[in-house]
C-alpha cells in the first residue's frame, strides 16, 4: 500500500512537471510567436487596405482632368474633391499602432473624399457628352472596381484584427500580452449600407 502511494505521488509529480513544462513552452515561445505571426498577418492586409486606397488616390486627378474637361465652371465640386484627396495624402497609420483614434481619423478622412467623388458624380449627371466619354467610361469601371476592391479589403483586415484581439484576450496568451502592453487593435466600422459593396454610380 506504501508503495502504491509513493507511485502514484511520484505519476501526479511528474504530470505536474509536465504540464507545467507545456504551460511554460507556450509562455515563453509558443504563445509569443502566434502573436507575432497574427500581428505581421494583419500588417500585411493593412498594407493591402492601403494599396486599394491609393489606387482610388491615383484614379481621381484623372478622373477631375476629365470632368474639367467639359465642366471647367464647376470648380466647387472640383476643388472640393482635389482638397479632400489631398488631406487623405498626409494620412499615415502605422499598423503596429491602429487605435481608436487614428482609425477614427483614417475613416473621416476616407469618408470625406468619398463624399466629394459623390458630390463630383452626382454632377456629371448634368453633362451627357461626359458620360459618353471613353476616357471617363473607363475611369467609370476603374473607379467602381477599385471601390468593390476598398470593401473587400476592409472585411479582410477587420478579420485579421479579430483573430489577433481573440488571441491575445484569451488565456494564456493573455498572460503574455499582458506582459508586452499589448493592447487589442481597431477594426473599420461597418458605414451605413456597408452590408453590400459600395457602387459607383454615373
Amino acid at each position: 500500500m506504501g508503495k502504491l502511494l509513493i507511485i502514484t505521488v511520484i505519476v501526479f509529480i511528474g504530470l505536474i512537471v509536465i504540464v507545467g513544462g507545456i504551460f511554460f513552452y507556450s509562455l515563453q515561445i509558443s504563445i509569443p510567436n502566434k502573436i507575432v505571426s497574427l500581428d505581421e498577418e494583419m500588417t500585411s492586409q493593412w498594407a493591402d487596405v492601403e494599396s486599394v486606397y491609393q489606387r482610388r488616390m491615383d484614379l481621381i486627378p484623372n478622373l477631375v482632368n476629365t470632368v474639367k474637361g467639359f465642366a471647367d465652371h464647376e470648380s466647387e465640386v472640383l476643388v472640393g474633391v482635389t482638397e479632400a484627396r489631398s488631406r487623405v495624402a498626409n494620412i499615415t497609420i502605422d499598423p503596429s499602432k491602429i487605435d481608436a483614434a487614428a482609425m477614427k481619423n483614417f475613416s473621416a478622412m476616407q469618408s470625406n473624399l468619398s463624399s466629394a467623388l459623390s458630390r463630383l458624380l452626382v454632377t456629371v449627371e448634368k453633362y451627357p457628352d461626359i458620360k459618353a466619354n471613353q476616357n471617363f467610361l473607363e475611369l467609370q469601371a476603374q473607379l467602381e472596381g477599385t471601390e468593390n476592391r476598398i470593401a473587400v479589403e476592409r472585411m479582410r483586415f477587420n478579420e485579421t484584427v479579430k483573430d489577433y484581439n481573440i488571441y491575445i484576450r484569451s488565456f494564456p496568451a493573455s498572460i503574455v500580452a499582458d506582459k508586452q502592453g499589448l493592447e487589442p487593435k481597431t477594426p473599420f466600422e461597418a458605414d451605413k449600407g456597408a452590408e453590400k459593396a459600395p457602387k459607383v454610380e454615373f
